[in-house]
């Protein structure tokens, strides 16, 4: 049984648990007044802003179902956005994570700093009586 979330705020939800199966080390974005869930960027929102374990901020973008090259450059706004208005001293990433990665995303991202995730989820049962 292999599926998708049906809706991104359920994928969002469960990484914002989970950071540690995107990357270890990964925490959520908190400065007190913010955390990174729904970022506010601009007129815009990043799906989650973490921190690796470099003290790098990365914007971690979400696809329920297909990520598209357009992807790549909203994640590319997020990321200048950062840059110019939040990061200090600090490098900037990026990752997409859908449950599929299109050809053309893969081309597209191939020529910038954004790494691209796909994940799949999996359901089972267990007689317990």
């Amino acid at each position: 049984f292999d599926s998708e979330f049906a809706y991104e705020k359920d994928l969002q939800n469960f990484l914002v648990k989970n950071l540690d199966k995107i990357e270890e080390g990964l925490k959520l974005y908190d400065d007190g007044d913010i955390n990174g869930v729904e970022f506010p960027a601009g007129n815009r929102r990043i799906d989650i802003l973490a921190v690796d374990k470099e003290n790098r901020l990365v914007v971690i973008e979400l696809k329920v179902s297909r990520g598209h090259d357009r992807t790549l450059g909203q994640i590319q706004y997020y990321i200048g956005w950062i840059k110019q208005n939040l990061a200090v001293n600090q490098g900037v990433r990026g990752i997409i994570i859908a449950k599929d990665i299109t050809e053309d995303l893969r081309m597209a991202s191939s020529v910038a700093d954004v790494e691209l995730r796909e994940y799949s989820i999996s359901f089972s049962l267990m007689n317990v009586k």
